[in-house]
C-alpha cells in the first residue's frame, strides 16, 4: 500500500518541494518501482482542502454582523469586505487572506484530539457542550525586503506583512470545579501553532494600504466579541466563546496602530504616559494606563480640540495620540523586541565603554567608527560573532552572555569600569528570563521574587556609573524593561509565552516557500505561500 495523500502534502511541504519537482519524483518512483508509493497531485490537492479554512460547517449565534453565513470560504482576496467610494485611496497591494472566523474553525478542529483528550483528562463529561472559552493571541509583523533575489535590473524593495493567531488555551466551566482548562500550547512560541490569516505585500508603514485590508479582518473580530461559535468537536455541537488579545507587535507596530507617535517621540512608552525625561528621572516605579479605549478618546480630542488649546497644550493633553487607532492591542511587552532593543543597547554601551565616554564625551565620527571597528573585531575572534547591519534575535542572544562581557572587559583598562560593566550583564542577565521564559512561576519563581530589587540596582547603575549616556533620556525597551514587567506578569502570568516570535518564525517560511513552492504569478504566489 501507499502512502495516504495527507502525508504525501506533508513531505511535499516540509522538503520544499514544488508541484512540478513533486510530480517529476511521483512519476520516477512509480516507473522504477512499479508501484504508486506516492500520491499523485490531485489526490494531495484534495487533501489540502481538508486541511484549510472552509471546509467545516459552523454557525454562529448572533450571526456575526456585515459577514456572510457561508462557511465554505478558503482563501480570499485580501481586499474582500473593503467598502470603496469613489474618490478614497486607490489600494492596488496583492493581498490573499482567509475570513477569520473560517481560520479559527480550522484551527480548533485541528485541536479536537486535544480537547476531548483534555476533557477526559480533567474527569468531566466528554458531552459537555460548553461555552467553551478560547483565548487568541494575534500577532502581526511587517517582513521586510521579501524581493526575489534574481533576475537582472535593479533590485525593488518589496515588502510583506503577515498577520496569524495562536490558540494560546482552551477552558471551560464545570458545575462542581469552575473553571478548568482543558488545552494549553505547550509551545507559543513555534511556528507551527501560528496560523496565518493575512498575507500581503504592502510596506507595513503604508497605513493606508495597511487600515484598507487589515479593516475587513478587524471587523470580523470585533463581530466575534460579541457572538457565540456553535462547532461540531468530537460528534456533539458545542459553542465556543472567543477572548482576543494582540501581544505579537513589535513597538513600532503599536504605535502605527493604535495612533501613537512613533518611537523617537518624546512620548517613550506605549504602556505609560511618561516622557523621556521623567522615565530617565524615575526609573522604576510607572504604572501601565493607556488603552485602546482611551487612546480612541484622545484621538477625538486631538481632532476637536474642544479646549481650543495651542498645539503643544493640545499634544500634552493626548499624550502623543495623533492618528485615529484601528486596531486593539494588549499594553504588553513583546519579548523578542525586548531582547533586541536591549541588546542593540548593550552594544552600543561596550563601544563607549572601549572609548572611555566616561572621561571624554567630546568624541568625533572617526574616533566612534573605530570604537565600533575594535568592539566587532573582538567579538568576532573571541565570540566568532560576525558584524551584523541590524540587530536581530538570535545576535542578540549570542551578545547578551557572561562570556561577552569577560570578553569585552580585555579591551576596557579601568578596573571600576569592568566591575561595573560587569555588574549591568549580571543584573540584566537575572532580570532576562523573567520576561523571556514561556512560564516563570514554574521555570525561574525566585527571579521574579528577585526583579524589583535587581532593576532597581540597575536603575542605580544607569544613573550613576552610567550617567555619561543616561542622564536626561533612557530607552524605550530599557525603560519597559525596568518599569513594567511585574505588572505584566502579575496581570498575565507571562510575557515570553505572549511574544511575535511564532509570528517572526513564520516570516521566514514565507521567504523560503515563496522561493520554493509558489506558482511564480504575484496573484497566486500569495496563495500558494498563505495555504502552507
Amino acid at each position: 500500500a501507499g502512502l495516504q495523500p495527507a502525508v504525501c502534502l506533508a513531505i511535499r511541504v516540509n522538503t520544499f518541494l514544488s508541484c512540478s519537482q513533486y510530480h517529476k519524483m511521483y512519476r520516477t518512483v512509480k516507473a522504477i518501482t512499479g508501484r504508486q508509493i506516492f500520491q499523485p497531485l490531485h489526490a494531495l490537492r484534495n487533501a489540502e482542502k481538508a486541511l484549510l479554512p472552509g471546509c467545516h460547517p459552523f454557525e454562529w449565534k448572533p450571526p456575526l454582523k456585515n459577514v456572510s453565513t457561508s462557511t465554505d470560504v478558503g482563501i480570499i482576496d485580501g481586499l474582500s469586505g473593503l467598502n470603496r467610494s469613489v474618490d478614497e485611496y486607490p489600494v492596488d497591494a496583492i493581498s490573499k487572506r482567509f475570513r477569520y472566523d473560517a481560520a479559527l474553525v480550522s484551527a480548533l478542529k485541528d485541536l479536537e484530539e486535544n480537547i476531548l483528550e483534555g476533557l477526559k483528562s480533567e474527569d468531566l463529561e466528554e458531552y459537555l457542550s460548553g461555552p467553551f472559552i478560547v483565548v487568541i493571541k494575534e500577532s502581526c509583523d511587517g517582513m521586510g525586503d521579501v524581493s526575489e533575489k534574481h533576475g537582472c535590473g535593479p533590485a525593488v524593495p518589496e515588502k510583506a506583512v503577515r498577520f496569524s493567531f495562536t490558540i494560546m488555551n482552551i477552558s471551560v466551566t464545570d458545575s462542581k470545579n469552575g473553571s478548568v482548562r482543558i488545552f494549553e500550547e505547550a509551545k507559543p512560541n513555534s511556528e507551527l501553532c501560528c496560523k496565518p490569516v493575512c498575507l500581503m505585500l504592502a510596506d507595513e508603514s503604508d497605513h493606508e494600504t495597511l487600515t484598507a485590508i487589515l479593516g475587513p479582518l478587524i471587523a470580523e473580530r470585533e463581530s466575534m466579541k460579541c457572538s457565540e461559535l456553535l462547532l461540531e468537536i468530537g460528534g456533539i455541537r458545542r459553542s465556543f466563546k472567543f477572548i482576543f488579545r494582540g501581544t505579537g507587535y513589535d513597538e513600532k507596530f503599536v504605535r502605527e496602530v493604535e495612533g501613537l507617535e512613533a518611537s523617537g517621540s518624546v512620548y517613550i512608552c506605549t504602556l505609560c504616559d511618561a516622557t523621556r525625561l521623567e522615565a530617565s528621572q524615575n526609573l522604576v516605579f510607572h504604572s501601565i494606563t493607556r488603552s485602546h479605549g482611551e487612546n480612541l478618546q484622545r484621538y477625538e480630542t486631538w481632532r476637536a480640540n474642544p479646549y481650543h488649546e495651542s498645539v503643544d497644550e493640545l499634544r500634552d493633553r493626548v499624550k502623543g495620540v495623533s492618528a485615529k487607532p484601528f486596531i486593539e492591542t494588549l499594553p504588553s511587552i513583546d519579548a523578542l523586541h525586548c531582547d533586541i532593543g536591549n541588546a542593540a543597547e548593550f552594544y552600543r554601551i561596550f563601544q563607549l565603554e572601549i572609548g572611555e565616554v566616561y572621561k571624554n564625551s567630546k568624541a568625533t565620527t572617526e574616533e566612534r567608527k573605530k570604537w565600533q571597528a575594535t568592539l566587532d573585531k573582538h567579538l568576532r575572534k573571541r565570540m566568532n560573532l560576525k558584524p551584523i547591519m541590524r540587530m536581530n534575535g538570535n545576535f542578540a542572544r549570542k551578545l547578551m552572555t557572561k562570556e561577552t562581557v569577560e570578553a569585552i572587559c580585555e579591551l576596557i583598562h579601568s578596573e571600576e569600569r569592568k566591575m561595573a560593566l560587569t555588574e549591568l550583564m549580571d543584573l540584566y542577565l537575572k532580570m532576562k528570563p523573567v520576561w523571556r521564559s514561556s512560564c516563570p512561576a514554574k521555570e525561574c519563581p525566585e527571579l521574579i521574587c528577585q526583579y524589583s530589587y535587581h532593576s532597581q540596582r540597575f536603575a542605580e547603575l544607569l544613573s550613576t556609573k552610567f550617567k555619561y549616556r543616561y542622564e536626561g533620556k533612557i530607552t524605550n525597551y530599557f525603560h519597559k524593561t525596568l518599569a513594567h514587567v511585574p505588572e505584566i506578569i502579575e496581570r498575565d502570568g507571562s510575557i515570553g509565552a505572549w511574544a511575535s516570535e511564532g509570528n517572526e518564525s513564520g516570516n521566514k517560511l514565507f521567504r523560503r516557500f515563496r522561493k520554493m513552492n509558489a506558482r511564480q504569478s504575484k496573484t497566486y504566489e500569495m496563495e500558494d505561500v498563505l495555504k502552507h
